[in-house]
């Protein structure tokens, strides 16, 4: 017993004289990058209430995967006239780039509810700002464990990815979406998003930047949702939303990425 409280005494002492106090943060906890940089860089002096009556974020606590890990944007409401979502910022603090990506939202999208994959390079929190349409502003955050997200390999066949680059299609949860209620769909696109970091595994010369920087989704003309992104997308984006129709209709997409190629599709929805 005495030997016990010896060793406990001894780890107390060490933990003091070290300057780490008992129940340190774990790496990447340490929110001093977001309060004394990142809010000011992207969001200035304007208040952001963190709070869970507008949205929430999911995300695994540890990854499987870096270089896809699953990201789930809630929001509290429907949108309508009164009452609605603008826009969600997503940061991700400790990624070469913080900002991952922005997500614009119309009453046409029902609810601006978003879930895609992105790229996390090491432990980090990751925020989602959303602004109201009374211009104020509400962050929620989760802490993900996960290494190495922007550098990994894509791995997959180049041939493959070559002959599918550039393609996209839209994947509805039911066969008839129904009018005036949030339909959820997922877009799917194929394109490599090359971060930049990334290093070729049969030349090992790293491979120039090539990902995706503009997605933007019309319903019968009216638009449904607009994507600003950057590197921590992940490879073959993919984007789960809602659409509300009032009518027959046609679902239109235009993407852009840095190199300024552009891709578009088409999907007739008759609810």
């Amino acid at each position: 017993m005495k030997t016990v409280m010896i060793r406990i005494l001894l780890t107390f002492t060490f933990l003091n004289l070290s300057g780490l106090p008992l129940g340190a943060q774990a790496e990447g906890e340490d929110e001093s990058q977001w309060t004394s940089q990142l809010k000011n860089q992207f969001f200035g002096d304007r208040p952001i209430s963190e709070d869970h009556e507008t949205i929430e974020i999911t995300a695994p606590y540890r990854a499987e995967d870096p270089a896809l890990v699953p990201i789930q944007i809630t929001s509290k409401f429907p949108q309508t006239g009164a009452q609605f979502i603008k826009k969600i910022t997503v940061i991700i603090d400790h990624n070469p780039t913080p900002f991952s990506a922005s997500f614009e939202f119309t009453q046409e999208s029902g609810k601006a509810d978003i879930a895609t994959r992105m790229r996390v390079n090491a432990y980090t929190y990751i925020r989602a700002i959303a602004e109201t349409n009374d211009g104020k502003l509400h962050m929620a955050k989760a802490f993900v464990k996960a290494s190495g997200g922007c550098s990994a390999p894509i791995g997959t066949d180049s041939e493959d990815a070559k002959a599918r680059f550039g393609k996209m299609k839209f994947k509805f949860d039911q066969d008839k979406p129904t009018l005036g209620s949030a339909n959820p769909v997922q877009l799917l696109i194929s394109h490599p998003n090359i971060t930049g970091m990334q290093m070729d595994q049969i030349t090992r010369m790293i491979q120039p930047a090539h990902y995706v920087t503009d997605v933007n989704v019309s319903f019968d003309g009216k638009p449904v949702l607009t994507v600003k992104g950057d590197i921590a997308l992940s490879t073959d984006p993919n984007f789960r939303f809602y659409f509300a129709p009032q009518k027959a209709g046609e679902l239109h997409v235009d993407i852009k990425d840095n190199l300024g190629q552009q891709f578009s599709a088409n999907q007739s929805v008759n609810p």
